[in-house]
């Protein structure tokens, strides 16, 4: 049997700056665009949350929830520093390590358990290392699978640690009297339209008449949520190789999201996270792509060639913005669960692998990109910092 860790860092951004702000200590700390600026909450600290602040919120909104908030600009070049060190320590207790985002991994830990004693031994060890080397806390959750060490991690906030059943019995009592908004798949739409019909709690799910379920869901989707309310999960980790074949980052709404806007904020940010990913390396991707999932898991992926192989941030927002556009027209409506961006098919060499007899005009737009993207990651000036 599989021992997975998920480990989710406390509020991470916000956590940072009231590390590196001992005056902001027990204060609401919201980081992201200012109060009065279009844009949104990225993070917020745990005294924000209590007034009804939660990350992808309009800024603006944040602030008439909580206009006491102190609204910190991101400053990305520390956390992903902060992120890096995190990571770092985690490749201690595994060698396959799954980042999800800057804050929250997966780990399977099946093979090295036992160098630890037994699991929450090696997830307290974890903790700790964690926090000696960075200063923050960090949730963890230990289960069979992936679905349920993430909903351990949830249990377990902040700043703990919880250890799923792990025998097929105990999961289902486990789960039974949570709510069904717990699982993947049940955003707001779908939690309502399972309310309607009395499906509240997992063991509702669990005893469903699956014909029934197919009926009001879909078949894919009851399929899906009531192996999910019965604790069954076969995704695997895939722990990225040191030679990527593929940049990307997702980035999963709180709550389904139908702001158009707020998504594409989000995009924005997650395309500048890939550039400075890319950069690390030499190397110039030749294909952009986004990904958009709705509450249902239905998961809609559109890419385009860049003109030129490409590394900078402002290629890299054109290209996601073009395929946004496309599939999100101003003023139509989607929901959706999650967006990602990523990049693939890289080069090793910003000149065109495949030259025309004409040059594109674009080489030189390209380099002068690629070197303000270098002293902006240098001086974690992006978008929003």
């Amino acid at each position: 049997m599989r021992t997975i860790l998920h480990v989710d860092m406390d509020a991470f951004f916000a956590s940072v700056e009231q590390r590196d702000h001992p005056e902001w200590r027990g204060k609401p700390v919201i980081v992201g665009s200012g109060p009065h600026e279009r844009g949104v909450v990225s993070t917020c600290s745990y005294e924000a949350r209590r007034y009804g602040v939660h990350s992808a919120m309009p800024s603006r909104t944040a602030y008439a929830h909580c206009p006491q908030g102190i609204f910190v600009k991101p400053r990305m070049h520390v956390y992903h520093e902060v992120s890096r060190q995190v990571f770092e320590v985690l490749g201690h207790y595994s060698p396959f390590v799954e980042g999800v985002s800057v804050d929250e991994a997966f780990l399977d830990i099946s093979g090295t358990v036992h160098l630890f004693g037994d699991a929450r031994t090696l997830g307290e060890r974890l903790r700790a290392e964690v926090r000696a080397t960075t200063g923050l806390a960090c949730s963890v959750g230990i289960a069979p699978n992936r679905l349920l060490a993430k909903i351990g991690s949830e249990e377990a906030k902040p700043d703990g640690l919880f250890v799923a059943p792990f025998e097929p019995d105990a999961v289902q009592a486990w789960l039974a009297p949570q709510p069904v908004k717990i699982l993947w798949g049940v955003g707001r739409r779908t939690n309502e339209v399972l309310a309607q019909y009395g499906y509240r709690t997992c063991g509702d799910l669990q005893s469903a008449d699956p014909r029934f379920l197919c009926r009001i869901l879909g078949a894919a989707a009851a399929e899906s949520i009531q192996r999910h309310a019965a604790g069954v999960d076969f995704t695997p980790i895939t722990a990225e190789a040191e030679d990527e074949k593929s940049v990307s980052r997702e980035y999963t709404f709180a709550e389904d999201e139908s702001d158009r806007e707020a998504v594409r904020d989000v995009l924005l940010e997650l395309a500048e996270e890939v550039g400075r990913r890319v950069r690390r390396q030499p190397r110039w991707a030749r294909t952009g792509k986004i990904k958009l999932r709705d509450a249902y898991f239905n998961t809609l992926t559109r890419q385009a060639r860049f003109e030129l192989p490409a590394c900078d941030d402002i290629t890299f927002r054109h290209l996601m913005l073009d395929l946004f556009d496309r599939e999100w027209p101003p003023g139509t409506r989607r929901t959706v669960r999650l967006a990602g961006f990523g990049v693939t098919d890289f080069v090793d060499s910003r000149a065109d692998p495949e030259p025309s007899l004409f040059p594109s005009p674009l080489a030189g737009q390209l380099e002068k990109r690629e070197r303000l993207s270098a002293v902006l990651d240098k001086l974690g000036l992006h978008r929003g910092a």
